[in-house]
């Protein structure tokens, strides 16, 4: 492996922002991130993180990201929320993707947690294929629902 997997540091978030902006552009959305790097070092780094990261890194450099952190589902109890899986277009295909999604998997699996969840656009069907192939359950059934900042302002403005 060319690679290695651990726990990003605060020094690492400049490269984390630069793939969730690359994630973005793939996504179709090259204006949709709104965080900063100061944001992610503020929250992933405080006495209370939201959120840890695994980095994939190759010579001295990032090449890929785990983002995830803890949720709780009425069913099933502690669970991981996978947030983005990221490799850098020209490092795909060396095995980074698969060595970060296994080390959350890990981590939730030495951490007791019931379940890891995350969302994959209905287009990327290279994914979709990979999470299948791991033995993840793929719902097509069930849609995404979000309240962006705006919409929330006007709601409760409104009620």
């Amino acid at each position: 492996m060319s690679f290695s997997i651990r726990l990003a540091t605060p020094e690492d978030m400049q490269s984390v922002h630069a793939l969730i902006t690359e994630l973005a552009v793939f996504e179709k959305e090259p204006d949709a991130v709104e965080i900063t790097v100061a944001d992610l070092v503020r929250d992933g780094f405080s006495e209370s993180p939201k959120f840890k990261v695994f980095v994939a890194e190759q010579t001295s450099n990032i090449i890929g990201i785990a983002l995830f952190y803890e949720r709780f589902s009425t069913w099933k109890g502690r669970t991981i929320h996978l947030e983005d899986l990221i490799v850098t277009q020209s490092k795909q295909k060396i095995g980074a993707g698969k060595a970060l999604y296994t080390a959350v998997l890990k981590y939730a699996l030495d951490n007791n947690y019931n379940r890891v969840a995350w969302e994959v656009i209905d287009w990327n069907t290279n994914a979709i294929d990979f999470y299948k192939s791991t033995g993840a359950t793929y719902l097509n059934d069930w849609s995404v629902v979000q309240m962006n900042k705006e919409n929330l302002t006007k709601f409760i403005e409104n009620n």
